[in-house]
């Protein structure tokens, strides 16, 4: 394993091609214009040189040099502390700690339902879990503009990802949570999130 750190010069990911916390991280990387290689696996074959760096052989995972991580989360907060602009966590240590339980509550509550679905569409159990949680947060973008308030945070890097995938996978919101819909179109916008789409993922929207 050293011997491929060492010859990596740049900063690598290895990410699945619709892989929703995949994704997340190469927002990250756009949104601070981060030198990274990207390097695409096919989650039906063993990809040898990420298995060296991942006993789980999983994505995403993150090389830098001779560091290498790979849980998204933790990858999300790497990049964000390494090159702190733009910042997408706050300074002040409670609006921090408040966004860390939110990302948290994201990863118990939502993540895995999400990837059930994913694996099977016809799982209503899974689809009601995110549609209902969308429909629960929904009064939160009336009153601003991002999940944690008006700065586009890595609590948006979580939920844009899911967002774009809605659709392909049958899941539509009631009127009641149409600014859900706004806020969505607000993160697709982003020129970061456009350039993070991986074709496999613009294939999703038709694009």
């Amino acid at each position: 394993m050293n011997t491929l750190v060492t010859r990596r010069s740049i900063m690598t990911l290895y990410s699945g091609t619709d892989c929703v916390l995949s994704h997340a991280c190469r927002i990250v990387l756009q949104e601070k214009d981060i030198e990274c290689e990207l390097v695409y696996t096919d989650p039906a074959d063993t990809c040898q040189e990420l298995a060296e760096f991942n006993p789980y052989n999983e994505t995403p995972t993150l090389v830098d040099r001779d560091l290498v991580l790979y849980d998204p989360f933790i990858i999300n907060e790497y990049l964000d502390e390494r090159l702190p602009h733009p910042p997408l966590m706050p300074v002040d240590p409670v609006t921090r700690a408040k966004q860390r339980l939110m990302i948290m509550r994201l990863r118990r509550d939502w993540i895995e339902p999400f990837k059930a679905l994913q694996v099977d569409k016809r799982d209503k159990e899974a689809a009601k879990v995110i549609r209902d949680g969308f429909i629960a947060i929904s009064p939160l973008f009336a009153e601003q503009d991002y999940a944690m308030g008006e700065e586009f945070s890595l609590v948006d890097v979580i939920f844009a990802p899911m967002l774009w995938r809605l659709p392909v996978l049958n899941i539509m919101l009631p009127k009641q949570a149409q600014v859900v819909e706004e806020y969505a179109e607000r993160l697709f916008a982003r020129q970061a999130f456009q350039d993070s789409l991986s074709d496999a993922e613009r294939d999703l929207r038709g694009f």
